[in-house]
């Protein structure tokens, strides 16, 4: 299953969006253009279907509709986001929430649809909603009870992993408190520990072949429990002294506990992967990598993954097609999205040997960002 088209109204940055997608897409411009926001847009599937969220969870841990909804939204005020997903045997499935608020700020569903295929399972609000609008403070996607027609949906987004680990928070994840699944490291090494031994000692060992080449002196990595039960990664350094012996996360470098997240970030499910500026503290070496380790580590499963960078090296990968690159552009009335495939002067630049790097980055440079230092200056 992949997430083959997404159709948003009012949602953060976007008045309007509609893209489609293949097995992986890399989100490109300026600050504040709405990477993050777009990836979230799946991070908000998630919380919606798992098992701890739910749409009033999803809607509070993101500040409430008033923060959702698009500033330039002036005629409407109902968010919607619309996502076709394909399947491997040719079928497709699409889901479509619209939502608000009422007078007391309570989120909710205005509108919530399933279709597989042409055909429609359901529309909300229903009679049973009018006769009971306190139902609309839920979807249906989060109720057992109610999906069991489309519970593959549900199950789909509930699998969806973003990751944008902070190394601080491998070492001392006493620093925040440990959440189920953080996508910042709290719970990194328990996530490891927790994999069944056979498929953790199967990706540590594909890790470690691929850290012997980005990082030589850390010749083994491996995983063991201290006398209180608490997992730590151990390294074996590869040091002029012989005594240098092992280390734990805690002596890892920035650029080595990111790339460990990611390399398990990619070997760990095979739904949706979210990405957010891999590369971040990687040698330009391994990152001009990325995109490659993204398909081989996916193998049979062709996991799909969505990335935002602002990276040249990252981009300069000759795999990456222009079917893959969604440039955002700020505007006036809102972010606006399009594919590099549909613009001739980057078609034309790339048949002309230029890199993707070469031909999108300068497309999504702030125009002024050359007077930076002119106006520390005072």
């Amino acid at each position: 299953m992949k997430v083959s088209r997404i159709r948003l109204e009012n949602w953060k940055n976007f008045k309007h969006l509609d893209l489609q997608f293949h097995r992986r897409a890399f989100f490109v411009g300026p600050n504040a253009s709405g990477k993050s926001n777009l990836l979230d847009v799946l991070r908000f599937l998630r919380d919606l279907a798992g098992p701890q969220g739910g749409f009033q969870t999803a809607v509070a841990a993101r500040g409430g509709v008033g923060q959702l909804r698009c500033f330039h939204a002036r005629q409407s005020p109902t968010i919607a986001i619309d996502v076709s997903i394909d399947l491997d045997d040719g079928g497709e499935w699409r889901y479509r929430l619209e939502f608000g608020q009422d007078t007391q700020r309570i989120p909710i569903v205005k509108r919530e649809q399933v279709w597989r295929g042409d055909h429609s399972l359901f529309e909300r609000p229903d009679d049973a909603d009018r006769a009971d609008p306190n139902r609309l403070t839920q979807t249906y996607l989060e109720q057992v009870n109610a999906n069991k027609e489309f519970r593959e949906i549900a199950e789909f987004f509930a699998q969806i992993r973003y990751l944008h680990l902070v190394p601080q928070l491998v070492r001392d994840p006493e620093r925040s408190r440990s959440r189920a699944e953080d996508p910042f490291g709290t719970d990194f090494l328990e996530r490891i520990a927790a994999t069944p031994r056979k498929t953790q000692t199967s990706r540590l060992r594909r890790i470690n072949a691929a850290l012997r080449l980005a990082v030589p002196q850390l010749g083994e990595v491996n995983l063991e429990r201290d006398s209180r039960g608490v997992p730590h990664l151990r390294g074996r350094s590869e040091h002029w002294r012989p005594s240098a012996g092992w280390q734990s996360e805690e002596h890892f470098s920035d650029g080595t506990l990111r790339l460990l997240g990611l390399l398990w970030a990619l070997l760990d499910g095979t739904a949706p992967l979210l990405l957010e500026e891999p590369e971040l503290s990687l040698h330009a070496a391994i990152v001009r990598q990325v995109p490659s380790m993204m398909a081989r580590a996916g193998g049979k499963s062709r996991r799909q993954v969505f990335v935002s960078t602002h990276s040249f090296e990252l981009l300069s990968d000759p795999t990456i097609a222009p079917e893959e690159v969604v440039l955002l552009a700020p505007s006036d009335q809102g972010t606006t999205a399009s594919l590099a495939a549909d613009h001739r002067e980057i078609k034309a630049l790339l048949e002309g040997g230029l890199t993707m790097a070469e031909a999108v980055l300068p497309m999504t440079e702030p125009a002024a960002a050359s007077q930076l230092a002119i106006q520390l200056g005072g």
